[in-house]
């Protein structure tokens, strides 16, 4: 959350109890599931999305649910760790009956 907020987003930060059924009602697909799930502009974030992707989709505004990061991959935002190699990762756009594209490669 630090990457978004670094990145001037305002991030409003809710601790609960059960997030599945957040993500179920959101539309996130439990194979596309991750630690964190954010909301922006209408758009669902799940994962270690990198701030300029969400730009990105601010700016296209495409047809879809929202994007995701599965799991958490070492050198995403947030889970940079000194000495260690980052990993290559995707983040896919989804919709709500689960389909994904790859909207970038890192």
């Amino acid at each position: 959350m630090g990457h978004l907020r670094d990145s001037g987003y305002p991030v409003k930060e809710e601790n609960v109890p059960a997030v599945t059924p957040i993500k179920r009602r959101l539309g996130v697909p439990e194979r596309l599931e991750a630690c964190h799930t954010a909301v922006v502009e209408g758009y669902v974030v799940e994962g270690h999305v990198p701030a300029d992707l969400i730009d990105r989709l601010l700016r296209e505004r495409p047809r879809a649910t929202g994007l995701a990061v599965p799991g958490m991959p070492a050198g995403s935002p947030g889970m940079e760790s000194p000495g260690q190699k980052p990993e290559p990762y995707q983040v896919l756009l989804f919709d709500r009956a689960g389909k994904t594209e790859v909207y970038a490669a890192r």
